[in-house]
């Protein structure tokens, strides 16, 4: 599986685990910092503010935040250009 996949599969997962009620608080700052993590760069960090409010926001975890950064890197602008592939998220 490419590098590029791998990244898939971890957003969805991180989309699923955003739909776990009652720990908003906790995941809101952390799904930001995660999204600046796997996609870096000018688009990283409007995709972790993103993330960010709409986690924190009540009823919005159903947008699939990480996989729509994803398929905006990966398909709808050719592949990404200020990322080595690497997925790497340091704590």
């Amino acid at each position: 599986m490419s590098k590029k996949y791998k990244k898939l599969v971890l957003s969805i997962v991180l989309d699923l685990i955003g739909l776990i009620p009652l720990i908003d608080i906790i995941w809101a700052p952390l799904s930001g910092y995660i999204m600046t993590k796997l996609y870096k760069g000018t688009k990283g960090k409007v995709a972790g503010i993103i993330s960010f409010v709409e986690e924190i926001i009540p009823f919005s975890d159903v947008i699939p935040t990480f996989t729509i950064m994803w398929l905006y890197s990966y398909v709808f602008t050719k592949g990404e250009t200020e990322d080595d592939g690497k997925i790497t998220i340091e704590v």
